[in-house]
């Protein structure tokens, strides 16, 4: 099986935008990692009740709106009401919940790229996994940096391979079991996106040597990123773009 791949990726990848320093997952955080210098971003993306893709992290509105219960029973129109920015500074006041479109249209207008983490609810994995793929097929693949999805979720990459083989797939992984090159084969994926608590030198020449490219997440020091990309980690995701070496 040919595996599809992303584009070649820059040093540093900003996480949920650059969540170090705005309200992650919102045009904001988008607009401060490009303000950084930052190419490329991470950013996750669930459904709403009404069956949209929204940028959001956790299962509940809680932690990052002023809303509360869960994402998965609340419909677009009412995520829209909601603040998304004023929990992390009151300069954010009156931030919203971005749809994946919105958030696709800023980074074309910047030339930047994406790695959309698809980060489905209990029992959407699928559902999730083939909305994202679709949408990006459909809408993002001509964007000047092409994006690329990664999970968590087997179920969810394997629906998203199975909607859009072409759109190109990365494994996360928070566990360094055996078994993971089969793993990453059989989902058709290119990257391995591991923990950086998990990362060694070994490890990295193990993921290289069996054809796949190594992503470290979430990365905060600047000698600890400048170690990993000194042994062959292609990218560093981080929060804080302005502190990595070249950053």
């Amino acid at each position: 099986m040919t595996i599809p791949q992303p584009p070649p990726l820059p040093r540093i990848i900003g996480h949920r935008g650059a969540m170090g320093h705005a309200p992650e997952n919102t045009l904001a955080s988008i607009d401060k990692a490009a303000a950084l210098g930052c190419r490329w971003v991470e950013f996750d993306v669930k459904l709403t009740a009404d069956g949209e893709i929204v940028l959001m992290h956790d299962d509940t509105l809680d932690r990052t709106t002023d809303g509360s219960g869960p994402v998965a029973g609340t419909t677009l129109d009412a995520l829209r009401r909601l603040d998304a920015g004023r929990w992390f500074s009151a300069d954010f006041t009156g931030e919203r919940v971005p749809t994946l479109d919105e958030a696709m249209a800023a980074l074309a207008r910047r030339g930047m790229g994406a790695n959309v983490e698809i980060k489905p609810c209990k029992g959407r994995e699928a559902e999730t996994g083939a909305a994202v793929a679709r949408a990006l097929a459909e809408h993002g693949m001509n964007a000047p940096q092409p994006p690329f999805v990664s999970s968590f979720s087997a179920t969810a990459l394997a629906a998203a391979r199975d909607v859009a083989p072409a759109l190109p797939r990365a494994f996360l992984t928070v566990v360094y079991l055996p078994g993971w090159a089969a793993q990453l084969e059989q989902l058709g994926c290119a990257c391995f996106h591991v923990l950086d608590r998990l990362i060694n030198e070994r490890r990295v020449r193990n993921i290289r040597e069996a054809g796949f490219r190594p992503l470290a997440f979430t990365v905060d020091h600047g000698a600890r990123a400048g170690q990993l990309l000194s042994w062959g980690v292609e990218s560093i995701i981080t929060n804080y773009p302005d502190r990595m070496p070249n950053g």
